[in-house]
């Protein structure tokens, strides 16, 4: 096999891109030492150049971002006045919709329990959370659970090993060691500093209550939990969908203020909270995209009359010079039919 025919090791595949063939021969007319089978190594950084923006364009796109930063404010605080109004005023029908069972535990005044409701979530929009705490005035509660009771030495755990079964039994002992070896405070016996029982009540939230836990951590209240009879509905609606409802539109902008004084604030509870029947339809219109669909926006270029006026006349023109052209290139054409005839 001739050598010549041999393709030539340049470190990349063969490529028709005029930069990447460019850049290759610059860089091998700088090093005379370079020839026939020599490595040629092409960084990374070479990459067609950016079309620079246009002042018009630049500007329009400053103009979008203030709008949707603007949409995203009012969004904010319209979910702010829900977050307060379901925690001060609607938290038994929130909460009977999630669990009846806990509700009905919840309005007992024996029980002094607070549902407290937050915002989660890594980015934007944040989704709404809420939890029950239990108030005891500072005389404090035990906790029963079968973990702290049934001690490995006694004879209850004789007991529970032959009522659970070898593997489950195997299995509660496993998890409890891997949840040991991750968060070190895992019992009231590793309990040093204060820092230790907050890691500690936590783990307890967030723990199965089949594991010897609470299992009451930060839940997620979804759209489907929220009373269809009150504007916080609508609120989370057009938060999570963009389309806003005409009780919502008429109310919008009393509620995207900043309360200047208590009344106004509780004002504005009230109507979050206030139960409606209205006969209007739900959905009015879409006011902006929904915010997954935010960074997928483009941007088109501008659409004032001015410039709707300008594309039509550059049209027209175009229309007329191809006009012009089909009549000149038919009349020849015309004069030798003629010339045949006669």
């Amino acid at each position: 096999m001739n050598p010549s025919s041999k393709a030539p090791v340049t470190g990349v595949g063969k490529s028709n891109n005029p930069v990447l063939s460019s850049a290759a021969h610059t860089q091998k007319s700088n090093n005379p030492r370079l020839g026939k089978g020599c490595k040629v190594c092409l960084s990374n950084n070479v990459r067609t150049k950016a079309v620079p923006l246009t002042r018009e364009d630049i500007s329009a796109l400053t103009i979008q971002r203030a709008w949707m930063s603007h949409l995203n404010k009012t969004t904010f605080r319209l979910l702010k006045r829900t977050v307060c109004a379901a925690e001060h005023c609607v938290t038994h029908e929130i909460l009977k919709k999630v669990s009846p069972l806990e509700a009905d535990l919840v309005k007992d005044p024996s029980m002094k329990c607070k549902v407290k409701f937050r915002f989660s979530g890594e980015t934007f929009l944040p989704f709404i959370v809420f939890k029950i705490f239990l108030h005891t005035e500072g005389h404090g509660y035990k906790y029963f659970s079968g973990k702290n009771m049934l001690k490995l030495s006694s004879e209850a755990a004789v007991d529970a090993y032959k009522i659970m079964g070898r593997k489950k039994f195997h299995d509660q002992i496993m998890e409890d060691e891997r949840l040991f070896q991750k968060f070190k405070i895992t019992d009231e016996l590793d309990i040093v500093t204060q820092k230790d029982y907050i890691q500690y009540s936590k783990l307890l939230d967030e723990t199965p209550a089949s594991l010897g836990g609470r299992n009451n951590c930060w839940r997620t209240l979804d759209l489907k939990n929220i009373p269809t009879t009150m504007i916080m509905y609508d609120i989370v609606h057009y938060a999570e969908s963009g389309i806003i409802s005409n009780r919502l539109q008429k109310e919008m902008k009393y509620l995207s203020q900043r309360p200047r004084t208590e009344e106004m604030r509780q004002d504005q509870l009230r109507i979050v909270s206030e139960v409606r029947h209205s006969s209007d339809p739900p959905i009015c219109q879409r006011l902006h995209r929904p915010y997954q669909q935010q960074s997928q926006i483009k941007h088109l270029g501008r659409r004032s009359k001015q410039a709707q006026m300008k594309v039509e006349k550059m049209k027209k023109a175009y229309k007329m010079a191809k006009e012009i052209n089909a009549s000149v290139e038919t009349e020849p054409q015309e004069q030798q039919v003629q010339r045949n005839n006669r």
